[in-house]
């Protein structure tokens, strides 16, 4: 008798779980990995796929469903994503730049009250030092970025800077980027945007995992108290992932980060569940209609609508309320995605441990190199972190592990850079360095001034610019990998004080 379709999918993904484990044995979490290691010819990514048979079977067990578009692969993602943070809604993108332009795009709708709605011409804050798709989609729709300065040891916005930034009756949101897995001081940021009424967007994506922890009174003050979704507290603290604490965030699943679906991202609605239906909008074309793919006539008035100058009746699954886009993934990304989730936990966990690992290994170098702290931390040591007068705590979930070449050092951080290259070990600058050096930049203050405005000089973003580079701290690591680079790095300044 012939096999069943259950029997033959289930026996191909039997096979398929049998050959990723032949094939894949380089791509398993740090020192379960079973790939061969040689030292200078094996190279050391700064960050990379870390998954097992479970996500190839799960990607496969899709196709062979054959549901290409997001779908409910997607659905139960997005659920089981926001339960994860404890928001409102997760909606899933085809990537963390999408994600940042389908947020900011939300906070233009002109369903939101005049007051509150981003316009042409309105400003936003952020950061100067970053990456570029934090700021594009501020400058895409028509309003004016406002750049504050980094400080050079958390990599984060300058917060005592915001109110020299604000402008009464111009600035509208605060848009910017936990730094490489450190969260910048959601504190100060949160009473500044509470104080002037303005939107707080997050740039989550290097940050998925980060914890925030305010004191208590702090917490209820701006809102939050021990009851509220997504909330931990232990009578001190208050504590909630990065990316629950504005009004908007946003992830990305590109390969480097926390998770990965290939391609892929997503816009968290924190606490205001309309803003769900206007991202929604942006994302998929900028239909009014919110059915789900494959369904009609959610709203059980499929044919009752009568919106702008279209005869009563016309379809809504064909009503456009903006100017939208069509960012969605594919099915079988979310059920990698899905499969990923779970492992999130031991991730972060793996993130934290191999930071560690590097700064105790290079603590010797500090006569020439300088080393990152979480925000609020004051200084290290091999027992951990010392804090601040605030309170506040930093859980690090870390993107990278950033090194700062100081300036009495004898090399610069471009050759220490193209020396671990050399050595097969991946590093990176901290993306765009300070963006307004960008060409981009440079040419659009030439051919519109007044299309971004810059409110402090900007000395620590030149800083990390000129100093700063990054290694990795992803979970597909191993011991002797990191061994690697800390010699690596001990030769090197070795050779160059000598």
């Amino acid at each position: 008798m012939s096999p069943t379709p259950a029997e033959i999918k289930a026996e191909i993904l039997r096979l398929t779980r049998e050959y990723s484990r032949l094939t894949h044995t380089a791509n398993r979490p740090g020192d379960a990995a079973v790939a061969p290691f040689t030292p200078g010819v094996t190279t050391v990514p700064y960050a990379g796929r870390v998954f097992t048979e479970d996500e190839v079977e799960a990607g496969v067990g899709s196709m062979l469903d054959f549901w290409l578009t997001l779908g409910p692969q997607g659905e139960a993602f997005e659920q089981e994503l926001a339960a994860v943070l404890g928001v409102k809604h997760s909606l899933l993108v085809n990537s963390g730049s999408s994600a940042n332009l389908v947020a900011f795009s939300a906070l233009t709708t002109h369903k939101l009250p005049p007051a509150r709605r981003i316009q042409p011409g309105d400003e936003v804050i952020t950061a100067a030092a970053g990456f570029p798709t934090t700021v594009s989609p501020i400058l895409q729709a028509g309003a004016v970025p406002v750049f504050i300065d980094n400080d050079p040891v958390t990599g984060n916005a300058r917060v005592d800077q915001l109110e020299a930034a604000f402008s009464p009756g111009k600035t509208k949101a605060v848009m910017m980027a936990h730094t490489l897995g450190n969260p910048f001081d959601l504190g100060a940021v949160l009473e500044f945007c509470r104080r002037h009424e303005l939107w707080l967007v997050e740039d989550n994506c290097d940050a998925l995992g980060c914890t925030y922890s305010l004191t208590v009174e702090r917490a209820r003050a701006l809102g939050f108290t021990q009851n509220s979704p997504g909330i931990q507290a232990d009578g001190t603290h208050i504590t909630r992932y990065t990316g629950t604490w504005g009004d908007l965030s946003t992830q990305s699943f590109y390969p480097p980060h926390h998770l990965t679906m290939g391609e892929g991202g997503a816009v968290n609605i924190v606490h205001r569940p309309a803003l769900k239906s206007y991202a929604e909008s942006f994302r998929d074309w900028g239909r009014d209609c919110w059915c789900a793919s494959g369904k009609d006539n959610t709203c059980g008035k499929r044919f009752g609508w009568q919106l702008g100058g279209l005869p009563e009746g016309y379809d809504h699954k064909y009503i456009y309320s903006h100017l939208g886009y069509n960012l969605k993934p594919l099915d079988p990304q979310a059920a990698i995605g899905r499969q990923q989730l779970k492992k999130l936990p031991a991730f972060i966990a793996a993130r934290a441990q191999n930071w560690a690992y590097l700064r105790a290994g290079l603590a010797g170098l500090a006569e020439f190199l300088d080393f990152s702290l979480p925000t609020h931390a004051t200084g290290w040591d091999p027992s951990g972190f010392s804090w601040d007068a605030t309170g506040c705590r930093t859980g690090c979930s870390w993107f990278g592990f950033m090194i700062r070449v100081k300036p009495t050092a004898p090399f610069t951080h471009i050759e220490l850079g193209r020396h671990l290259d050399e050595k097969k070990i991946g590093n990176r600058m901290l993306f765009g360095g300070n963006l307004l050096r960008q060409p981009v930049f440079v040419q659009l203050k030439k051919d519109r001034p007044s299309s971004f405005r810059v409110a402090t000089p900007m000395d620590g973003a030149d800083a990390i610019m000129n100093t700063a580079i990054f290694l990795g701290t992803y979970p597909g690591l191993t011991t002797p990998m990191m061994d690697y680079e800390i010699e690596t790095l001990h030769r090197f300044v070795a050779q160059a004080s000598a």
